[in-house]
């Protein structure tokens, strides 16, 4: 039996990605349009960040009329983590793979492209740009989906579908909150310092956002440390 090439493998391995992006984008392409956001630039959004929270809260606050400085730590913050992905993914190629290969290969880093690339014995430059090709452009072409979708649709229909993205990130957290009390704990609290600070009023959303994720993030990281253990062994205590 011929053993595939790996850059074909990753490209089959990638495609249930690529279709959840889709139809995940879609939410995001209907946010757009309620905020007027053309359709051409929705895709490009969607295209230049492959980002589905970070998106979210970059879009809610340009929405809300923040600052570029709200705007810049916000996206920063929410993305933050696929700076550790990529120092990760860093060690794992060989020298082999130059400054430009590791700067492409950083725009692509999700959270399941890079689990798709890191559960490999060998991670290489043409294997893990393969895995990144589809869900691009599921995640762009669903945007502009959704996006054009939204400038036909009659406006109380479009209005109701916002509720996707809210169904979007609790079927997100949801399964993970069963599974883990950390989780759960980290969830509600975020969700009650929000709904706190939003009643307070005078503070923009884009700084909500800020002060929230600073403040449950260290929290959690104070007070809910997962041990050493559970992450050699990829299992989360409840």
């Amino acid at each position: 039996m011929t053993t595939p090439n790996p850059a074909t493998a990753a490209l089959r391995d990638s495609t249930p990605i690529a279709l959840g992006y889709f139809t995940v984008s879609l939410a995001f392409g209907l946010y757009c349009a309620r905020l007027d956001v053309p359709t051409a630039l929705a895709g490009l959004i969607s295209f230049t960040n492959l980002s589905s929270s970070g998106q979210f809260a970059g879009l809610t606050i340009i929405g809300a009329g923040g600052s570029h400085l709200e705007l810049a730590i916000g996206v920063a913050l929410v993305n933050l983590r696929y700076v550790l992905m990529a120092i990760s993914l860093g060690q794992r190629l060989g020298p082999q793979v130059g400054t430009a290969q590791r700067l492409l290969l950083a725009a692509g880093i999700t959270d399941e492209i890079y689990a798709l690339g890191m559960g490999r014995r060998q991670v290489g430059f043409a294997d893990y740009a393969a895995s990144m090709v589809l869900p691009i452009i599921g995640w762009t072409s669903g945007t502009i989906v959704g996006a054009a979708a939204g400038e036909v649709l009659p406006a109380p229909l479009v209005s109701a579908c916002g509720v996707l993205l809210y169904a979007m990130f609790v079927a997100i957290v949801v399964p993970a909150a069963v599974g883990s009390r950390q989780v759960l704990v980290v969830a509600l609290g975020a969700a009650g310092l929000s709904s706190l600070l939003a009643s307070i009023g005078g503070l923009d959303v884009g700084w909500r956002i800020i002060i929230v994720t600073i403040v449950i993030s260290a929290a959690a990281a104070t007070w809910l440390p997962t041990r050493r253990a559970d992450l050699d062994s990829g299992v989360v205590p409840s």
